[in-house]
């Protein structure tokens, strides 16, 4: 009973965390499970996944209640995501991909820094009804997201999320309501992949599947309240923090001499997200006021009236 529970508040802070984020509940849910229950790699992305279809179903409709979905792009996105999950479900049943994982950590950490850098800036949000990357674009960055997601048991929002915001075309929180949404069809995918190969494991962790449906679902409408309430700029930067983070522990395992100053890594880490966050909420404020002030213009002098002109004196 008490691991059902951490399983519920895990999946309750995954999911606060992936709604307002758009990324982190598999990541985060997948390495709960393998250490409370001591699950495998695959059979904790399939709990996950499978825990996933209520989730991001719950997710989907309260992002698009508090207008943070574009229907098209989540379809054009979680169709080919749906092909790459399923492909990498299947191939995970069966090998195990731990070799590829430093180089799409590396490649994650890059972008995160570099929306850390970008959204420091404090530039204007757009407006949030362009697509935000063209046809082809969604179809390879899906396919690529999706298989990620299904052999890493977590990875859409980090690959799909930060990518697209960091292109720049549409608000950060449309690209958050619309990475989770699309994410259902990924999940259903992946799910399937898993069940085929993996059918006597979901059964026996059915109760681990339940506790963190129930702690997502529960958490899924107050994510998609917060993400349409954060200023643009605080957004984008913890996304792009909290992608660095996740993706850290890979890059340092590569490096032992830096065993001893791995807490100190990501303490300095976690506080320059911090502060360049702050200051591009404080630039993006700064910028919205400069462009809200009246222009400075000389006031004309007032015409003379035709009474004024008659009581004139010559």
């Amino acid at each position: 009973m008490r691991s059902l529970l951490l399983i519920a508040l895990g999946g309750a802070i995954a999911q606060l965390v992936d709604g307002s984020l758009g990324m982190g509940f598999g990541v985060t849910s997948t390495t709960l499970l393998m250490s409370l229950a001591a699950m495998a790699p695959a059979s904790a992305s399939a709990v996950v996944h499978v825990a996933e279809l209520g989730t991001t179903a719950a997710s989907g409709l309260s992002h698009w209640k508090f207008g943070n979905v574009d229907w098209k792009v989540a379809l054009r996105l979680g169709i080919p995501g749906a092909m790459g999950a399923f492909s990498g479900a299947t191939i995970l049943s069966n090998i195990s991909l731990h070799a590829a994982k430093p180089v799409t950590s590396c490649l994650l950490l890059a972008i995160g820094a570099y929306l850390v850098f970008r959204f420091s800036r404090g530039r204007q949000a757009a407006a949030g009804h362009e697509a935000p990357a063209s046809h082809r674009s969604l179809l390879a960055l899906g396919l690529f997201g999706g298989f990620v997601d299904a052999t890493g048991g977590g990875g859409w929002g980090p690959v799909t999320s930060s990518t697209l915001m960091s292109i720049g075309r549409t608000a950060p929180r449309r690209i958050v309501g619309t990475v989770n949404t699309a994410e259902f069809l990924v999940s259903l995918a992946a799910s399937a992949g898993f069940a085929l190969s993996l059918w006597s494991e979901l059964t026996t962790h059915l109760i681990a599947v339940l506790g963190l449906l129930a702690g997502g679902v529960v958490a899924a409408p107050f994510a998609a309240w917060l993400v349409s309430k954060i200023n643009p700029s605080a957004l984008g930067g913890f996304v792009g923090t909290t992608l660095v983070l996740l993706n850290l522990p890979q890059l340092l395992s590569l490096i032992p001499a830096l065993d001893a100053w791995n807490l100190a890594i990501y303490l300095l880490v976690g506080l320059i997200g911090l502060v360049m966050s702050i200051l591009g909420v404080k630039r993006s404020r700064h910028t919205q006021t400069e462009a809200l002030k009246p222009s400075e213009r000389i006031p004309a002098e007032p015409a003379l009236s035709a009474p004024a002109l008659n009581n004139s004196t010559f």
